[in-house]
Parts: structure tokens; sequence; C-alpha cells
């Protein structure tokens, strides 16, 4: 059986979002199983706090990097390997609806270009950049983050977020058949309602029959823990999992059921 606490020892890993409330919880949960951490987010000041309340200045770091920008990823990457020796797994949990209006009519040109952009082109940037340190350390993982927006419709999110987290999908699989044979998995996790941040302040302004709807239609009927979206991402990331690529991991409580 695995020993959970070591089970990433000598592993490099790269959290996109991570600074966030579940790209960090992510991020302590690789820690507290061995590995090395770089964070990957726009909020210099979120990266700060997070390096000072996780204190392992030998085993987490921080860059400030733009996914949107495949030189910023570049940069980044780099920094990693620098730092660490090497890239072993890549968590892109960077993404979201960004704060964009939900409503077809509320929405610009901009929103739609931003959500695709973080969503699709974000993750496709930093598999890009880290599948040839992966191949020189000999294989690797990719989690990818799709959501049940993606898989399908959501009273919560609009159509670019759900454009941009099936086109995800897409991108999960083909990427997993042209880096299998390199011992590379790429998997996608597709969550449901987990409410940090954004979601949680969108989730409170929702009418209330609304929120009675989404909790009506989780089989489980309750809001998830943070951790119940940790872990599986976690299972993908590990060699507990080394047979799977290719594949989509639901966690919704059941509100999704994949034919």
């Amino acid at each position: 059986m695995t020993n959970r606490s070591t089970r990433f020892t000598d592993r490099v890993v790269i959290v996109t979002g991570g600074a966030g409330g579940l790209g960090g919880a992510i991020t302590t949960a690789f820690l507290v199983e061995g590995a090395r951490v770089a964070i990957f987010d726009t909020n210099p000041d979120a990266i700060d706090r997070a390096l000072t309340e996780l204190a392992r200045p030998e085993a987490v770091m921080g860059a400030d990097v733009d996914v949107r920008s495949r030189d910023s990823v570049t940069a980044g990457v780099a920094e990693v390997v620098a730092a660490f020796g090497g890239v072993d797994i890549l968590i892109a949990a960077a993404g979201g609806s960004l704060g964009t209006p939900r409503d077809i009519d509320d929405i610009e040109p901009e929103h739609l270009d931003l959500v695709i952009d973080v969503n699709i082109k974000g993750t496709f940037n930093c598999a890009q950049a880290v599948v040839p340190h992966m191949k020189a350390r000999g294989g690797g993982a990719i989690v990818n983050f799709s959501s049940i927006g993606g898989r399908s419709t959501s009273p919560v999110t609009g159509i670019p977020y759900a454009a941009a987290k099936a086109g995800v999908l897409g991108l999960t699989r083909r990427l997993a058949r042209e880096v299998g044979p390199d011992n590379i998995r790429v998997n996608a996790i597709a969550p449901g309602l987990f409410l940090t941040g954004r979601l949680q302040g969108m989730f409170d302004e929702m009418a209330a029959k609304d929120r009675d709807e989404v909790l009506d239609a989780i089989p489980l009927h309750r809001m998830p823990e943070l951790r119940e979206c940790v872990e599986p991402v976690l299972f993908l990331a590990s060699d507990e999992s080394s047979y799977i690529t290719g594949a989509v991991l639901d966690v919704n409580g059941g509100r999704f059921m994949a034919g």
C-alpha cells in the first residue's frame, strides 16, 4: 500500500492558480506528501502570503505567471527547472468564469476572450512548456481542470465558461494520445460547485429557488468539502492512477452521471 506521506517524494509539481483557495489547498496537500511545489499565479501579494504561510522555502516557490502568455509560462517553467531540477507534474488549475457575466445579453467580446484565453489557451501553454521537461525525466502527469459546466448545463456559469471547459476535455484527450508514448499521462477533473472565492459570492447571490435547484440536483444533497476535490487531483497525479490517461473524473456528488 502506498505511503501517503511520501507519495510524491522527489516529485516537482507546478500548480497554476496555486495561490487561490482550491489551488492553495492542492499546493499544501502536495507539500504534505513530500513534493516540491511551484505556485504559478498572477497575484504577487497572494503568492507572497502563501509562501509566508507555508514557510517551506526549501520545498515551495512562487512565480508571477500569466498562463495566457506563452512567454510568461516559458519563463516560469524555466525558473522551476533552475530551482528544482525539472518538472514531474502539472496541475492546470488556473481558470474559471473570472468574474464575467453569466447571461448572454451581458457578455462582451472581451469577456469571451478572457475566459477562453485563461482556460483553454492557458492550459495549452502550460502543457506545451512542461512536456519537454517531463520527457527528459522519463515521464510525468498532467491534470487539467474542466468542470461540470463543461459536461452539462449549469445555472451558475455562462456560455463562455461552458465552451471553455468542454474544450479542455478535447485538449486533454488529444494531448494524452500524443504524449502517451513518452510515459506522460494526461487526465482531467470535472468538479461540481466548490464554493471558494468568486463562486461562493455567486452562489450567495442566487435566488433561493436557484440555490434549492442546485442542491436538489445533487444525489448526495450537500455541497462538497474542499478536500473532496483535492484528493481526486492527487490521485490522478500519483502512481496509483498509472494506467489511466485521457480520462475525465467527475467530482460532483452525482449531479452529472456520464453515460
